[in-house]
């Protein structure tokens, strides 16, 4: 009687198991990154350096400066409203940004040789997931704007839903992202079509990203354009209606509140916008071809300081999120007897405007 053989196994639960296996294997890391020359010298061989103890205190002060804005936004009840909820979100996803990069940076230098690739695409997608969802709450948030703005008019409770459509939205988008390369979208077993900065992940993949990063600013502009457009139109139209004077200053207060949108978008492209020239560059260029791609790490940082200044452009802009961050940080310093905020010999902050029209609950 013969004996019974094992069943066969296909080809899809073969490539899962090799797949498997090599994420857990620790050699993967050395044979990535030797091939692309990054263990030359001690980079990967000694502990943290004084730049990378700097670059941990900065995400510190990300991750502080932006849980502030979050507790004053809980704290106070007017904030309480749709037109905040992406502004927090927004807050909350540079907050995590600041922690994910300082874990990043505190595990990198000789802890990289030490890690399976699965740590390796837990540590490095986790910064991409949290950087991702920042840039899209930046979209979200002139999505949200050209809704208001556009019909002259806050959000109704009834519409609360679309703003947490948004926001779903936002995590959803950005936690796929950042778990493509794990899922498959790889480069382990095909080194030559590895990227340099990220020695694991496809260059076909640094190029997705690319494109979907330039589409989100490209329509960001356009949104803001189409706002601005708008805006300008019916302050002028309204201006030559006496009857209007309302409506006329509320656009007043919009075209004032683009002024703060053209800061936004320019810090936007200061910060981001090396990052996209060099992973464009990472694509184009073959392994050692480019030795500007071994110094990812401060185009990275210039990336992660947007996180650092987002939350001083879209809340200490406006006059009402100031006044709640100067009472939570020190109110007998900084707030009069009768409440007001003290003269503190900041003029970008006495003359700034309020980012959301003043709103109501309805």
């Amino acid at each position: 009687m013969a004996t019974p053989s094992a069943m066969p196994m296909s080809p899809s639960s073969r490539n899962l198991l090799w797949m498997f296996r090599s994420y857990q294997n620790k050699s993967v890391i050395w044979e990535h990154y030797e091939y692309m020359g990054k263990t030359k010298g001690n980079r990967y061989l000694e502990g943290l350096k004084t730049m990378d103890i700097a670059i941990a205190l900065v995400c510190v002060l990300i991750a502080v400066e932006n849980a502030i804005v979050l507790l004053a936004i809980w704290r106070n009840k007017k904030f309480h409203v749709p037109m905040y909820y992406l502004l927090g979100n927004l807050t909350l996803s540079d907050m995590l940004a600041g922690f994910m990069y300082m874990v990043n940076i505190l595990t990198s230098g000789a802890n990289t040789m030490n890690m399976t690739p699965v740590l390796w695409f837990l540590r490095e997608g986790g910064v991409f997931i949290m950087l991702a969802a920042s840039v899209i709450s930046l979209l979200a948030i002139a999505i949200e704007r050209h809704v208001t703005m556009v019909r002259m008019k806050p959000y109704q409770g009834n519409k609360q839903g679309r703003m947490f459509a948004l926001i779903g939205a936002s995590w959803v988008l950005s936690v796929f992202l950042g778990v493509l390369p794990f899922l498959g979208w790889n480069c382990i077993g095909m080194l030559d079509q590895c990227s340099t900065v990220l020695p694991l992940y496809a260059k076909s993949y640094i190029l997705f990203c690319i494109t979907v990063f330039s589409a989100i600013l490209i329509s960001i502009v356009v949104l803001y354009v189409r706002i601005f457009r708008i805006v300008k139109c019916n302050t002028q139209r309204l201006a030559s209606v006496p009857q209007r004077k309302g409506l006329y200053r509320k656009s007043q207060k919009y075209m004032a509140l683009l002024k703060t949108v053209t800061i936004v978008l320019g810090v936007f492209i200061m910060c981001w916008l090396p990052l996209f020239i060099l992973l464009l560059l990472d694509f184009c260029c073959p392994a050692n071809a480019c030795k500007v791609l071994f110094n990812a790490d401060y185009f990275l940082g210039m990336a992660m300081f947007n996180s650092l200044l987002n939350p001083i452009i879209y809340t200490l802009t406006s006059k009402d999120m100031r006044r709640a961050i100067l009472r939570l940080l020190c109110r007998p310093c900084l707030i009069t007897k009768d409440g007001q905020v003290k003269k503190i010999g900041i003029p970008f902050l006495e003359c700034s405007t309020t980012i959301y029209p003043r709103i109501s609950k309805t």
